[in-house]
């Protein structure tokens, strides 16, 4: 395991309790370098949607147990953020959210000359993805097929 996934695991552990607190779902954990900063940053999200305030309250809670365990090697910056509506579905949870909805399918090539699909998300595996599009047909991909899943803008 790198140290960057261990980073993100032992963060999400000590996270859960506290989203639990308030009835929140974790979407990810993400250590990142951008420019000269590193980032740690936990993606939350709940039913109707994150607030501003919401992603405060669980910074300030985070906040006091990560620079107690310090398990973090250098400085960084922790944000709390909602996970934002064109966001890729990559855990199974990810999935299981977003079942019965309208999801977007970008593959790496053509599949009956198309790259682009568009539909509710009916089944998926560790392997496949499962989509209805709107003329009533059941399109399967698999995973390492997809180069974006995420789930339909609609405005």
């Amino acid at each position: 395991m790198s140290r960057r996934e261990e980073y993100e695991q032992k963060t999400e552990e000590l996270l859960l309790p506290v989203l639990k607190e308030y009835h929140f779902d974790l979407v990810d954990v993400e250590y990142v370098k951008e420019g000269s900063t590193w980032f740690l940053r936990a993606y939350i999200d709940k039913e109707g949607g994150i607030t501003i305030n919401d992603c405060e309250d669980v910074a300030r809670k985070m906040n006091p147990i990560l620079d107690e365990l310090d398990y973090i090697d250098g400085s960084y910056t922790f944000e709390v953020s909602s996970p934002g509506l064109g966001r890729p579905l990559k855990k199974e949870k990810d999935y299981a959210r977003n079942l019965g909805k309208e999801i977007e399918i970008r593959t790496y090539r053509p599949i009956e000359h198309k790259k682009e699909f568009c539909g509710t998300l009916k089944a998926y595996d560790e392997q496949t993805v499962t989509i209805v599009t709107e003329e009533d047909m059941e399109v399967s991909f698999a995973k390492s097929e997809i180069a974006l899943i995420r789930q339909a803008l609609d405005f």
